[in-house]
């Protein structure tokens, strides 16, 4: 059996789909696995043993289609559902399933305030679309695998680093979810352990910023590193705290502990950390600490993020009490070290 999943972007999203891979590969040892995603995600996939071909999406939509039907797929796994994912599916005229976007839900939550929204994360609607095979959820969680070249090296952080660091990540894909500079000093300063600050080329500003104070205790790394090392960092920290974001996922693949902070997103859309079965009420993952204004009436206000906060006050951050975060972090550090 041939089966074609198909999920674009963007990170995390990608890494949240790992569990619909393993499982299929594992629990029906007769499936060939295709998997079509953007080219720059390519190194997120390609060492992951369960894949047995990597097809990207190109700007000429009719050359992928043509590719795609050379293979004779029987089935296709749909987890991006939107209008290419249509038209692939149309045009290869095999049966496929799709995730419920539940985007009448979270219009509901972020308009009117209601929520409908199940209380389970993305991956277990992921999974739902490959039940009929009789796949189940193993609760392994979700998989990142590092490439066996290239590895990072205790050369690559600063010596004071080497016994340990909290790894923050500073980066988002909106400014409405991604934590104020002013607010990582805060945390930064009353933290007693050292942090590497991880995040894009476009966040090094903030991290320079954010590390002035103290930059022996405080190394910046945004712009450094490729994804893969960056994953390699998230790998070698005792603890991740970080914006909702694809290393965050990358941190829960890992099974580091994690501190979530949230800002005008909420858990409840699903997008949280996952480490095998937790949701937010009957399972909750004692390694995961969600930091969020939960009284904030304004919230969510959108259901990916924006520019800046409509309101003005941008408070789902500006009121995060980060002293939640550092009590947190020394409970896991703690623990991560055997103490």
């Amino acid at each position: 059996m041939k089966v074609l999943v198909i999920r674009f972007s963007s990170i995390g999203d990608i890494v949240l789909t790992t569990p619909v891979v393993r499982c299929l590969k594992l629990q029906r040892p007769d499936v060939r696995l295709h998997y079509l995603t953007k080219l720059n995600f390519a190194s997120i996939l390609s060492p992951n043993p369960h894949i047995d071909k990597l097809h990207f999406l190109a700007d000429d939509l009719e050359a992928v289609v043509a590719e795609l039907k050379k293979e004779k797929f029987d089935l296709v796994v749909d987890l991006h559902n939107n209008l290419r994912t249509l038209r692939i599916k149309k045009a290869l005229q095999v049966p496929a399933k799709s995730f419920p976007k539940l985007n009448i839900e979270k219009w509901l939550y972020t308009n009117l305030k209601v929520n409908l929204l199940p209380d389970v994360g993305i991956v277990e609607r992921y999974l739902r679309t490959v039940e009929h095979l009789g796949i189940k959820n193993d609760g392994r969680g979700l998989d990142y695998f590092l490439p066996e070249n290239g590895r990072l090296t205790t050369d690559d952080i600063p010596m004071s680093h080497w016994g340990g660091y909290v790894g923050c990540v500073i980066g988002g894909s909106y400014a409405t979810k991604q934590l104020p500079a002013h607010k990582w000093v805060d945390f930064c300063k009353a933290v007693p352990y050292p942090v590497i600050l991880m995040g894009g080329p476009e966040d090094r500003a903030m991290g320079n910023e954010i590390a002035e104070f103290d930059p022996v205790k405080v190394y910046n790394a945004c712009g450094k590193f490729s994804l893969t090392e960056s994953a390699e960092l998230v790998d070698g920290a005792r603890v991740v705290v970080s914006n909702d974001t694809g290393l965050m996922h990358i941190a829960a693949a890992f099974k580091k502990p994690i501190v979530s902070l949230w800002g005008n997103t909420t858990p409840e859309m699903g997008m949280y950390p996952y480490y095998g079965y937790n949701n937010l009420t009957k399972i909750v993952e004692p390694r995961l600490t969600l930091l969020e204004n939960k009284d904030l009436w304004c919230r969510p206000c959108s259901k990916l993020g924006s520019k800046k906060c409509p309101k003005g006050h941008f408070k789902c951050m500006n009121d995060l009490d980060m002293q939640i975060a550092v009590a947190a972090v020394e409970g896991y550090w703690k623990v991560a070290k055997g103490g």
